[in-house]
């Protein structure tokens, strides 16, 4: 019996691709030995399509797929040309990579083999060939870096493991892996990246840091690497930074409107210093960034220490630091005070000596802006205490405390209401009863929250991330504090008496009005 009969057809119009958020739903080597391919996710369904609906073998393997992915599944009829269309979809990062080793293995036979290639065929032989058997490793190098910076990825891991090289790709947070390459590549690649960087291509026992530009699809991209020696060879993490990337202003940040006030009010300040505390890669750089292009650049100097320079703002003199050379933050904060700044940006206060002149930077007038490790707004102060750094000088200098983290953002366009049940409603009913009754006042909890929903647009339900925020401003009461009792306990308990929200109670607001997912509030 024909089981195709009440099978739709479904036709890919020329120039579709499939986004390469549907097709990590089915490996390619399923897909080309099966004889199917996704489509797209359509309300919460996996579009599936066959060239021969018959198949009861393809048939059990998207039943199982569906199955480990969590989604129902939706056939259609499709004609080869279609089919041999869609699999270039996958066509990317695997087979460019593929052809450069199947290059590499073919240079490296010639070498056995004792057939000299012809590039190689001019001056010293062993030199030549290795320029060749190089070239290879220079596409999959460039590849990888290519595919990174257009996927909008912020960090790459080249990892070795006992089986071979994992590549993973960091996107709005996540890490995914993106290749695996043989480990007899491992060397060849890790030394592409140090001659690059200009790193020690002999000194594999310690880590080391270094940087490059390259041109990307027209774009100018700086990466900054770090290599660590591990186990099974040396690890790379390459940060991704690219200059011409729009900048968010501060309607974009994420603030609440009272945090907006909060944010200006302080910025017009003549003096003080603003800190902006989070773990590695939660925005601080970019609300750092924003912050200097609220302010009035034409009527301030305005100066900033970074490391490295990740963004070009008009009217701010950037300087990078080199602590190769000692010029450091320390050092260079030094310089920047004979430089007549009135207002200062510090990448980061990562000891005694910066924090220090940070302070005496503004205390003489000057506003300065930076960053520091802690994990709430309210241990900025200890944290502080702690780089030696006395009370009554943090008292008259500190103006905010500003703490974020990042979340994912739901996609307008597919983003689904629920209504609150029972067990949901009890969480949020928690969640408002630890709110300050100052500012539990003037919430609405609605009746229907979001969360992520597949759209073929979107298959996540997640696009992007937005911050979410804690901000500590300082007044009377808080000088007080720190001259009296300054430990992180009294001052959360000051600031919740005056309407203080922590990071999750934002991210709960921005849950409300449908902006995050409801199961990102409970992971803060």
């Amino acid at each position: 019996m024909d089981s195709s009969a009440n099978i739709p057809a479904f036709t890919i119009e020329e120039g579709h691709k499939i986004p390469l958020e549907v097709l990590k739903f089915v490996p390619k080597s399923s897909a080309t030995y099966y004889q199917f391919v996704p489509l797209g996710v359509v309300d919460g369904v996996l579009e599936v399509g066959m060239i021969d609906p018959n198949n009861l073998e393809a048939r059990d393997a998207i039943q199982f797929i569906a199955s480990k992915i969590g989604l129902p599944f939706k056939l259609f009829s499709i004609t080869k040309d279609d089919f041999t269309h869609a699999i270039q979809s996958y066509e990317g990062l695997t087979s460019q990579v593929t052809k450069a080793l199947s290059d590499l293995d073919y240079e490296i036979q010639n070498e056995e083999k004792g057939q000299t290639p012809v590039a190689a065929q001019v001056g010293d032989k062993k030199k030549d060939v290795k320029i060749v058997e190089d070239a290879p490793v220079t596409k999959i190098v460039a590849v990888i870096l290519q595919h990174a910076s257009a996927g909008n990825a912020s960090d790459i891991h080249i990892e070795p493991t006992p089986d071979n090289i994992k590549v993973r790709f960091r996107v709005d947070g996540t890490l995914y892996a993106s290749l695996f390459l043989p480990s007899t590549v491992h060397d060849a690649v890790v030394a592409r990246i140090k001659i690059l960087t200009n790193m020690k291509l002999d000194e594999r026992r310690k880590p080391q840091d270094g940087r490059f530009s390259a041109r990307v699809e027209g774009r100018k991209i700086d990466f900054r690497v770090s290599t660590m020696p591990t186990y099974y060879g040396e690890k790379v993490v390459i940060r991704i930074l690219d200059p011409e990337r729009q900048l968010l202003n501060f309607g974009q940040l994420g603030l609440t409107n009272s945090n907006l006030e909060t944010f200006r009010r302080a910025l017009k300040r003549p003096y003080g210093m603003i800190l902006i505390t989070g773990p590695t890669g939660s925005g601080k750089t970019s609300t750092l960034y924003s912050m200097l292009h609220e302010i009035d650049r034409e009527k301030n100097n305005v100066v900033s220490l970074e490391d490295p320079i990740e963004y070009s703002i008009p009217g701010v003199s950037q300087s990078q630091v080199r602590p190769e050379i000692n010029y450091t933050f320390a050092n260079g904060l030094r310089s920047i005070l004979r430089q007549d700044p009135d207002i200062i940006m510090v990448g980061e206060i990562r000891d005694s000596e910066t924090a220090k002149l940070a302070i005496q930077a503004a205390l003489t007038g000057h506003l300065v802006l930076s960053t520091l490790h802690t994990n709430n707004a309210a241990g900025v102060i200890p944290r502080l205490m702690d780089m030696s750094v006395d009370p009554y000088l943090i008292a008259a200098t500190l103006i905010l405390a500003v703490a974020q983290r990042l979340v994912p953002t739901l996609c307008e366009e597919s983003k689904e209401a629920i209504p609150l049940e029972a067990g949901m409603r009890a969480l949020v009913d928690k969640y408002m009863s630890e709110i300050p009754e100052v500012t539990r006042q003037k919430i609405v909890v609605p009746e229907k929250i979001f969360r992520a929903h597949s759209s073929p647009t979107c298959p996540s339900g997640t696009r992007g991330r937005v911050a979410v925020f804690e901000v500590l401003e300082m007044d009377h009461e808080f000088e007080q504090l720190m001259l009296a009792t300054p430990t992180e306990e009294a001052i959360s308990s000051l600031a919740r008496q005056k309407g203080f929200l922590t990071m999750r109670e934002d991210a709960l607001l921005k849950a409300f009005s449908g902006q995050v997912p409801f199961e990102e509030v409970s992971k803060l």
